[in-house]
């Protein structure tokens, strides 16, 4: 539990970022088509939030040796993850995650395109899960829109709004004389 004179720690993770951190905290983010994934240890009241925007890096060939891993990819942010989450020393097994996101931002555009990248973001999620044998406790993807995201580490609790986007217009063009 919180105390209510001391305010909790305010954190906005943007694309790539993450953040682990105790029990006087809270993270908020904004998806579209990334995902976050919420990591919490009930017991240790410690937990985090990452949020990626690409299923994984490229396979490109690097010339000298690969570069850091980047938040922005599942992967190398999940990987991020675990190297905050082994310094706690508690198991995988006993954090409990929620993914938010995977929205189609676009949803107008849409013609015959292989697997949306939102789709392809929340598999990539699922899958890393799965791997690493967390605690799946919930999933909220949406199909359209952006989701307001709100993680309580004291608490667990994760608070998701909804928003709708702005249809994509063309503009009529304005058909009048300047002379």
């Amino acid at each position: 539990m919180i105390n209510p004179s001391h305010p909790p720690l305010e954190i906005f993770l943007k694309p790539g970022e993450y953040c682990f951190a105790e029990q006087d905290t809270r993270i908020r983010t904004v998806l579209g088509s990334c995902v976050s994934i919420t990591f919490w240890h009930p017991q240790l009241r410690v937990g985090g939030m990452c949020h990626y925007m690409l299923p994984k890096r490229s396979n490109i060939r690097w010339k000298d040796a690969r570069p850091a891993p980047d938040g922005r990819y599942a992967d190398e942010a999940i990987a991020l993850m675990l190297k905050k989450i082994d310094v706690v020393g508690a198991a995988y097994k006993e954090y409990q995650v929620t993914l938010s996101g995977g929205s189609n931002m676009f949803p107008g555009l849409r013609k015959n395109m292989t697997p949306l990248i939102g789709d392809q973001n929340v598999q990539a999620g699922r899958q890393l899960i799965k791997h690493h044998r967390f605690l799946y406790m919930d999933e909220y993807q949406a199909d359209t829109g952006y989701l307001n995201v709100v993680f309580e580490v004291w608490s667990g609790a994760v608070w998701i709004k909804r928003g709708d986007i702005l249809a994509i217009t063309t503009p009529d063009p304005l058909h009048r004389s300047l002379g």
